[in-house]
């Protein structure tokens, strides 16, 4: 009796997220059975959004750690720093301005709207 009461408590934050999980996922199956794709292509073009403001804020503090790298002596780290942070906030202006290019922006999930 004691090993089950140890084994059971060594277990309960499992068991505790296995019955969130059950209970979360119940309304899941009252969704709509058909598949739409201007949904999911909303939820790819919020979630690339998402990850383009992140990149974007990890790019500018990369920046000013290079400015910091090179205010301390260490120029080469601070070059690197400072071009990586460049490349890492300016990659989804790149990226979409290729799709601009090739004609891809009608039907793709890149385009997140309008910045102002």
């Amino acid at each position: 009796m004691k090993h089950s009461i140890r084994s059971l408590n060594r277990f309960r934050p499992f068991l505790v997220v296995a019955a969130l999980l059950a209970f979360n996922a119940r309304p899941a199956f009252a969704q709509s059975t058909t598949f739409s794709s201007t949904t999911l292509q909303t939820g790819i073009s919020n979630s690339l959004a998402v990850i383009m403001m992140f990149g974007f804020v990890l790019g500018i503090f990369s920046v000013i750690y290079g400015g910091f790298a090179i205010r301390r002596g260490d120029v080469d780290q601070g070059k690197m720093s400072i071009l990586g942070g460049a490349i890492i906030a300016a990659a989804p202006a790149v990226i979409y301005a290729f799709f601009k290019i090739f004609g891809l922006d009608t039907s793709s999930a890149v385009g997140v709207g309008t910045f102002q």
